[in-house]
Parts: structure tokens; C-alpha cells; sequence
């Protein structure tokens, strides 16, 4: 078993589909206030296609033909979503593991994915060649390409092939990574079994009003509109 990442966890299962903008801006709204680590596993209303902050919109939109389309505030390329197990992480600044570097809480987070992995029958191992493009965010040099086609250093391996990677943000209220979980079974508890991974001591919480009410403000003033989503 490998060690925990962090010693105290808020678990979110956020069974209530929202759109893409809305999703976005929970993630951002549960960094806000945040002052324990907490990870939030949620779904998409329809097909949706996520980009990194630094994509241009001309690159994904042949590819973005009848899916809910929204730029990320973190990194990386495009991920399709609507089937995939979506989390998104938060880690405060006054958690201990905020002191790590990006790239070892990457690696960390998916070695703990691969734990639960393991115990649901797949032989999931962490990769350990670097793709050249970029050690965390997997997409800042060339953002036209798929993640999942492309696998980096510390993404998670089944069987020579790419299952889950993420990306990240870093501000000084803390970190924000959002991953994505794909093309594997999620019946088996797959989400609760990654949380325990993380971390011994979680606790189960609701997405409550006042995080609700701030994204969508979020949604409305950012990751809703055509601004931000053609900002390149």
C-alpha cells in the first residue's frame, strides 16, 4: 500500500449532471474557501469537450461538432468526456502537500489510483518515460492534440495504453488538478476505492448553496462565455 497523500480528505460524489462551464467553475469554487483537501468525482449533462487554458478554440473545433465545449483554467490538451470517471482535486496551501512539487503530486495522485486500481483487477502502472512536449501539463507546447493519445510521464498505463492523466493549476490559495478516468469499467467502486488511496481519514460532503451559487457566477462571467472560450 503506498503511502497516503494526504491526512485528511473532503470526498464529493456530485451525482447531479451539470454542463461543462458549471463543472469548471465548482472546480474553481471548491478552491476558493478551501482548508482541507478535497477531491470531487462529477458527470457532464451531454458529450462535452474540455481544452486546456492555453488551447486555441481553432484547434479543437472541428472535433467539438455536437459536444458541450469549455475551456479549462488548467492545462494540458483536448479530453472528450461524458463517459470518463471526471474528478477534480483541490489542495489548499495550508496542506502540507501543496509543498510538493506539480510533477511529484501528479505522480503521487496516480500512484494512489493505481492502488485502486489493482484492487479492482487491472494491472495499472504509473509511466516512467517523460513525453518530450512537457513533464506536468502535457499540452502547454502543442495544444492541439488529444491527452489520451498521447501519454506523459506519471499518466496511468494499462496494458501499453493511456487510462487516466490531468492537469493542473497552481495559485496561491493552492493547487487545482482536474483528471480524467477512461475507457475502463466504473462498476466496481472505482471512485470510492481512489479516495481511500488518498487519503485514511475522509470525509463525505455536499456541494452546499454557497459553492453552488459562486459557480454559477463563475459559469455566467467566465467558462460560460465566448470570450473565455475564444480567448486564443
Amino acid at each position: 500500500m503506498t503511502t497516503r497523500v494526504f491526512a485528511a480528505l473532503h470526498v464529493y460524489h456530485d451525482n447531479t449532471a451539470h454542463s461543462a462551464a458549471v463543472n469548471m467553475a465548482i472546480d474553481e469554487a471548491l478552491l476558493e474557501p478551501a482548508t482541507v483537501s478535497s477531491i470531487r468525482f462529477y458527470r457532464w449533462h451531454s458529450p462535452a469537450l474540455s481544452f486546456g487554458y492555453f488551447g486555441r478554440f481553432s484547434d479543437v473545433a472541428d472535433c467539438a461538432s455536437g459536444r458541450d465545449v469549455v475551456r479549462r483554467w488548467t492545462g494540458g490538451g483536448i479530453v472528450l468526456h461524458g463517459e470518463d470517471l471526471t474528478y477534480g482535486l483541490v489542495i489548499p496551501a495550508g496542506d502540507p502537500a501543496f509543498n510538493q512539487s506539480s510533477a511529484l503530486i501528479y505522480e503521487r495522485v496516480h500512484r494512489a489510483l493505481c492502488e485502486a486500481l489493482h484492487a479492482t483487477g487491472e494491472r495499472a502502472v504509473v509511466a516512467a518515460v517523460c513525453d518530450r512536449r512537457s513533464q506536468v501539463d502535457s499540452a502547454v507546447i502543442d495544444r492541439r492534440y488529444s491527452c489520451f493519445a498521447n501519454p506523459v510521464r506519471a499518466d496511468v498505463m494499462i496494458g501499453g495504453r493511456k487510462v487516466a492523466g490531468a492537469a493542473q493549476r497552481r495559485t496561491r490559495r493552492g493547487l487545482l488538478q482536474q483528471g480524467s478516468i477512461q475507457g475502463i469499467a466504473f462498476g466496481s467502486g472505482l471512485a470510492k476505492r481512489f479516495a481511500e488511496a488518498l487519503s485514511a481519514n475522509r470525509t463525505q460532503c455536499e456541494t452546499g448553496d454557497q459553492i453552488l451559487i459562486r459557480a454559477r457566477e463563475l459559469a455566467g462571467q467566465k467558462y460560460g462565455t465566448n470570450s473565455w472560450l475564444r480567448k486564443r
